[in-house]
């Protein structure tokens, strides 16, 4: 996982590269999440799963549920920027479960999601 600049200060940004791992999670998500939650009270995530992108570990699976469960109303808006089909489903299938505005854009819709997760 690496973040994307060019997001206020409100947005955790990060695009996923290879396989995704729990110790992701713990290292770079989670911590840049609880800052943000800190500062910001309600956050929003831009989350990109490009072609370099090959995947979830189960652990990484987990660990993405606990953080979004444990700041339940925390999120504001979540964007899920990916080619990746059955992602791109489940955001939309599981978007009425979740407090915040949940919104999933193939990667040719890139711009469109980035001007969506920081407008108004």
């Amino acid at each position: 996982m690496e973040f994307l600049e060019g997001f206020p200060e409100n947005v955790v940004a990060v695009s996923a590269k290879g396989k995704v791992t729990k110790s992701d999670y713990e290292a770079i998500l989670i911590p840049a999440a609880e800052r943000a939650f800190q500062k910001h009270g309600k956050i929003r995530f831009y989350y990109r799963m490009g072609s370099e992108f090959l995947g979830l570990e189960p652990g990484a699976a987990w660990e993405d549920f606990k953080v979004g469960i444990s700041h339940w109303q925390g999120w504001e808006r979540v964007a899920v920027v990916t080619d990746v089909e059955w992602i791109r489903h489940a955001a939309g299938a599981f978007a009425f479960l979740m407090p915040a505005q949940v919104r999933a854009f193939p990667v040719s819709q890139e711009a469109e999601a980035r001007g969506w997760i920081t407008g108004s």
